[in-house]
């Protein structure tokens, strides 16, 4: 089952703080998205922490109901 992007849109807004969320359907299928989230919540932290917040705010939803996610993260003064 794919998700939709008000869904995905959603759940990152929500998993991270005062997050800015800009979401792209690569392929128009719903399962292949790409995601650039800007958030001050990403200050101090290196990319890999950054991109184990985004997963962790998507709560499972990566195995079971999303295929793929490129992900790019930033904070507003990036």
């Amino acid at each position: 089952m794919a998700i939709d992007i008000e869904t995905l849109k959603t759940l990152l807004e929500t998993g991270i703080p005062d997050a800015e969320v800009h979401i792209e359907d690569l392929r128009g299928d719903g399962d292949h998205y790409s995601a650039h989230i800007i958030s001050p919540a990403f200050e101090g932290k290196n990319r890999v922490q950054q991109h184990q917040m985004v997963y962790e705010a998507l709560q499972g939803k990566m195995v079971a109901e999303l295929h793929a996610l490129a992900i790019q993260t930033s904070t507003p003064k990036s």
